[in-house]
């Protein structure tokens, strides 16, 4: 080629997807290719759409369309969960060279090259059945301090309201040995924080003799990592022995992102999620007895089918019970040829936002006081951004954000002076050093 071509990404959804979209634009650079941003002109826009919500749907084909429209020159490479979804209604809208879904990932530079060389809409889509696990490895993530790493790929749960089985296909993991070779890699790379995600990340090992344990255990021992965070996780999944284990692992974050989704008993049924709230509440229990300081963040889903006025008073008396740190909302969103979309009672979109407002208030409230904790405390702080006048950003263990006097990249001990609504301030008073493993 005379010039570089150039490439520009957009990512809709989740951590999973962020990673995903990094693994195809590291192979499009690998190839020649020079990225540039999103709003700049580009030969080749990437769109890595998400399906999880009508209103994923929606940005992803806006996006879509709006690249066509201010680009009209340009390739559009459309990849990810609505794209495995809706590959022929995507494939005939304009300047869409390549379709790809949660596969075929590693091959995307090809794909695209052959596409344009015949002219021809490539519709790469590829079935689901029998899918391996696709290693997709990064070399560069989020600044240089925190690296996301996926180890597990697929869902076989079909909770009533989710799309995302029938779009990320079975249940597949990477490898405990790999786990450890691409742990070891970044940290060797300078990555001081590892988060280890997947799409049902509970599920990691399933078929194998391998346990989710096991791969954060390799991933903690690790050399050159000093902390490991973890994705979502199912309340089914913190037994006495993960919570035993976890606790013995001084550099695995005290944050657990338990998914909730309804604090009624009634709404959870409905769901088809496969627990109570007395076992969630048991399992926030048992992560609080072997770590009395630990986060528990989750998400919930207001205005399912059904919910009444009563049941969601039950989420909101359960949620300000066991005293949650963070809480992530969504409205519910219908989801065609799902079991929740053919339910009867459907709930009105204004109950639904209005239900989620006061969620949201709530857990705000929460999140402060969570915050306001750990005033007194001393914390460790992996810093991730200047502030301004020489002050800096970064997360505790708990995923409290707080600034300090330090310098992006430093790991430090930090006092905990005081809180403004969910930002903690405080002072450094020990800069930790390479070889210091706790925490």
């Amino acid at each position: 080629m005379d010039r570089a071509k150039t490439i520009a990404t957009y990512t809709l959804g989740c951590k999973v997807n962020q990673y995903d979209t990094e693994a195809m634009l590291e192979r499009f650079e690998a190839a020649g290719y020079r990225a540039v941003g999103f709003q700049d002109a580009a030969d080749v826009y990437l769109i890595n759409t998400c399906t999880v919500t009508g209103t994923g749907d929606q940005k992803s084909l806006k996006t879509i369309r709006r690249v066509a429209r201010e680009h009209p020159g340009c390739a559009i490479v459309v990849c990810g969960c609505l794209a495995q979804r809706e590959a022929e209604r995507l494939a005939a809208m304009d300047n869409v060279a390549l379709v790809l879904g949660v596969q075929r990932r590693g091959e995307v530079v090809d794909l695209l090259e052959s596409a344009l060389a015949s002219g021809q809409t490539v519709n790469a889509v590829a079935p689901l059945k029998g899918a391996g696990f696709e290693s997709l490895f990064i070399s560069r993530h989020e600044g240089k301090t925190r690296a996301t790493m996926k180890i597990q790929e697929g869902c076989d749960r079909y909770c009533s309201y989710c799309i995302i089985p029938s779009v990320r296909g079975p249940v597949r993991s990477m490898p405990l040995e790999a786990v450890a070779a691409e742990a070891a890699r970044l940290g060797e790379a300078g990555y001081r924080e590892i988060v280890v995600t997947g799409i049902h990340l509970a599920s990691y090992g399933r078929g194998t003799n391998d346990t989710l344990m096991d791969a954060i255990r390799a991933v903690h021992d690790a050399p050159g990592v000093r902390r490991v965070r973890l994705g979502s996780l199912e309340p089914v999944t913190v037994t006495e022995d993960f919570a035993r284990s976890a606790s013995g692992l001084p550099g695995l974050m005290r944050q657990f992102h338990l998914s909730l989704q309804s604090g009624s008993a009634g709404v959870l049924k409905r769901m088809r999620r496969r627990y109570t709230p007395g076992e969630y509440r048991q399992a926030v229990e048992t992560l609080r007895r072997y770590m009395p300081d630990c986060a528990v963040t989750t998400d919930v889903i207001t205005g399912f089918p059904g919910e009444t006025e009563a049941e969601f008073a039950e989420t909101l008396a359960f949620v300000r019970d066991i005293a949650l740190a963070r809480i992530h909302v969504f409205p519910y969103s219908r989801r065609k040829g799902t079991v929740a979309d053919a339910m009867e009672d459907q709930v009105d979109e204004a109950t639904r936002r209005a239900r989620t407002r006061k969620l949201i208030e709530v857990g705000n409230q929460l999140e402060q006081r969570f915050v306001q904790s750990l005033v007194g405390t001393c914390q460790q702080v992996l810093f991730e951004q200047a502030a301004g006048d020489g002050l800096s950003e970064g997360y505790t263990g708990q995923y409290v954000r707080v600034r300090a006097a330090a310098r992006p990249g430093e790991l430090c001990r930090v006092r905990i002076d005081g809180a403004e609504g969910t930002l903690a301030h405080g002072t450094v008073i020990e800069h930790e050093q390479e070889e210091d493993t706790d925490e």
